[in-house]
């Protein structure tokens, strides 16, 4: 907490992120809110991420494979406005009646379960900078080592516990984890909206 200036706030990728988030939040004893950002999938294979994109619009594409797939524009802003609204449908429903927190001039920490190839948590940099942060910094429990190094250059700091060359979506750090649902992103949010 002493690390940085500005008032901290926990900005949690959901699902998975908001369960680290929380801990870091009760942690620092700082606010804790959501960021949504969401993946792009290739035209016929939608676990195929091309990209990613954030509830503000800010979008992330890997662009070799938009060009290797021959990826038209059309199809990514429709991907980008389908992907835009499920955003919004998700923000209502974890969210309830917590109003979108101030982030100018604080330390917003981005927090997620784990970095594989970057793109969502890419789109979420771009949207938080625009909400003109004093300090952005990104924290996971583990991530891909080049994907780190690519977020390192974008952000002022990144906390990462451990870095793994075959890590691929998380999947060997958390087989014998149950994934979070939505009513327990839920409910994190409501208990760390309440009095401390």
């Amino acid at each position: 907490k002493k690390r940085y200036k500005a008032q901290p706030i926990v900005l949690a990728i959901p699902r998975g992120g908001v369960v680290v988030g929380y801990q870091v939040a009760k942690e620092l004893g700082c606010p804790l809110d959501i960021i949504v950002p969401r993946k792009i999938g290739a035209p016929h294979d939608p676990e195929y991420a091309i990209g990613a994109v954030a509830q503000d619009g800010s979008m992330v594409l890997d662009q070799k494979v938009v060009k290797s797939l021959g990826i038209s524009s059309s199809y990514l802003e429709e991907a980008k406005k389908r992907e835009i609204e499920e955003i919004e449908r998700r923000m209502k429903m974890y969210r309830k009646n917590l109003s979108e927190p101030q982030i100018v001039g604080k330390t917003a920490i981005i927090v997620d379960d784990g970095i594989a190839t970057g793109s969502t948590i890419k789109a979420a940099i771009l949207s938080v900078k625009k909400k003109n942060p004093a300090l952005l910094v990104v924290a996971v429990p583990v991530g891909a080592p080049d994907s780190i190094a690519a977020i390192k250059t974008l952000i002022y700091d990144i906390v990462v516990l451990a870095t793994s060359y075959s890590f691929a979506a998380g999947g060997q750090f958390s087989q014998n984890l149950v994934q979070t649902s939505d009513q327990e992103v839920i409910g994190l949010l409501q208990k760390a909206s309440g009095p401390q």
